[in-house]
């Protein structure tokens, strides 16, 4: 065993043990209807392969076109929360994170592991993932409603109609963009442009977090929601900052619940707007033709103290819906204007994504899940006129680019094995990886074990 492995091992046993002594300490059961502490735990391990593929050329960000070895992540999270006050709670994620996507999550604008992010470390790594605080406010004479505990949820009776207000460090995506069906990579679609919206570039760092506050207007049958958060510093960068008005990004999304034929579903619609340090795609093919590679560097993630100017508007369509008790339809519609290089999330401007799921109680396997979906990704004009000409994002770039839009299809299976253990098989088609159709196809394929108390 490795260092790192061994390394690795004893800070997974330390996590587990705190996770078993708080669970101990708060005496949480299931037996108990409201609780003033809430605790779980997950871990996630994906290890995923990739066929060889013909390839005339490739680039810095390319996707490998021979068999790579085995790529491996894992994650351990601790979903910690404490009741404060009445209507209050905070939220505390200690988590590990380490390991690899596929040539290091470069080379497909709809990445291929929701794990992963494009990290330099691979060995495990502590922090806290999320730390806010969280305030319940009640509307009128409004109802109650019982909530289970859950993960960042206490088991407690909320108001119906209500304010919410969360601040502090969290994922923007934990608030938006919700969808039942696709939107957990650890239990449900693996690539990145089926469980979220690709073309939504949301503000996070590195790792997928931000900081700022939430605030949500809930009614049983829509809800409002309004965030203002930090973004990243440089391109996918581990750094935020947040500066009025240079450097900040703010969310709206609108929600209703439907229902068609007794079967529940719900329509989101989210517009985003966010300002940072971001170079527009002109700036880039100039400074091609220049060889700034000041410029150049702050597009693909590798310089700092860019000025600032960055502006990106965008919109996505979330729509969910059961068809039967058994199977249930999800598709995800999503724009930016595309003229300020990505960000935070991907190198996507347009995308649609659909796809079912299907309940096992069909195979009599109710705790099964079986998933079938797929993407359609594209990018603006002046974004594939600089990777044409040699440009490179933080996430794709070939040199060279004959552009066609990327095209995935996702198949998964998850099992559930024992109370607390789930075991995952998934597959990907890659058409046109980094939208080049001078590359590719790529079968991608993938095996997930996942643990949850």
């Amino acid at each position: 065993m490795t260092k790192i492995e061994k390394t690795s091992k004893r800070r997974i046993e330390i996590t587990v043990a705190i996770f078993f002594m708080i669970r101990t300490v708060s005496g949480q059961s299931d037996s108990v209807k409201t609780n003033n502490w809430t605790s779980h735990l997950q871990l996630t391990v994906i290890g995923q392969k990739h066929s060889g593929f013909q390839s005339p050329y490739k680039g810095e960000n390319s996707l490998a076109d021979s068999v790579e070895p085995a790529a491996v992540s894992l994650t351990t999270t601790l979903f910690l929360g404490r009741k404060l006050w009445k209507g209050a709670a905070i939220y505390i994620n200690p988590e590990v994170a380490g390991g690899k996507g596929l040539s290091f999550a470069t080379g497909v604008a709809g990445a291929l592991n929701g794990e992963t992010y494009r990290v330099g470390a691979t060995e495990p790594q502590v922090f806290i993932a999320r730390a806010y605080l969280q305030q319940q406010i009640p509307l009128g004479h409004t109802r109650f409603e019982y909530i289970s505990d859950n993960v960042n949820q206490l088991a407690d009776h909320i108001p119906t109609d209500r304010i919410t207000i969360s601040v502090g460090k969290f994922a923007i995506s934990d608030f938006f963009d919700y969808n039942s069906f696709s939107k957990d990579p650890r239990t449900q679609f693996f690539n990145w442009s089926i469980w979220a919206n690709g073309a939504w570039d949301y503000p996070a760092d590195t790792r997928g977090y931000t900081y700022g506050i939430v605030s949500e207007l809930i009614k049983p049958s829509w809800a409002i929601r309004l965030s203002t958060v930090a973004v990243p510093r440089i391109a996918n960068y581990h750094l935020l900052e947040y500066k009025l008005p240079e450097a900040h990004s703010e969310t709206l999304e609108l929600e209703h619940k439907i229902s068609i034929n007794k079967k529940s579903g719900n329509v989101g619609v989210i517009f985003s707007n966010t300002r940072s340090r971001a170079p527009s795609y002109k700036a880039g093919l100039d400074a091609l033709a220049t060889n700034d590679n000041f410029i150049l560097d702050v597009i693909s993630g590798d310089a700092e103290n860019n000025s600032y100017g960055g502006k990106k508007f965008g919109f996505g369509l979330n729509i969910e819906q059961e068809l039967t008790n058994e199977i249930g339809f999800f598709s995800r519609i999503g724009w930016n204007d595309g003229k300020h290089a990505s960000w935070a999330f991907t190198e996507i401007d347009q995308t649609f994504a659909a796809g079912l799921s299907l309940k096992g109680s069909w195979w009599k396997r109710s705790e099964d899940n079986f998933g079938i979906a797929v993407a359609n990704n594209g990018i603006s004009s002046g974004h594939r006129d600089f990777l044409k000409d040699g440009g490179y994002g933080f996430i794709i770039g070939d040199g060279k680019l004959n552009y066609g839009h990327e095209t995935i299809i996702e198949v998964y299976y998850n099992a559930k094995l024992l109370k607390f253990l789930w075991f995952s098989f998934d597959y990907q088609f890659v058409k046109n990886p980094g939208y080049n159709k001078d590359r590719g196809p790529v079968h991608v394929f993938g095996l997930r074990g996942h643990v949850f108390m």
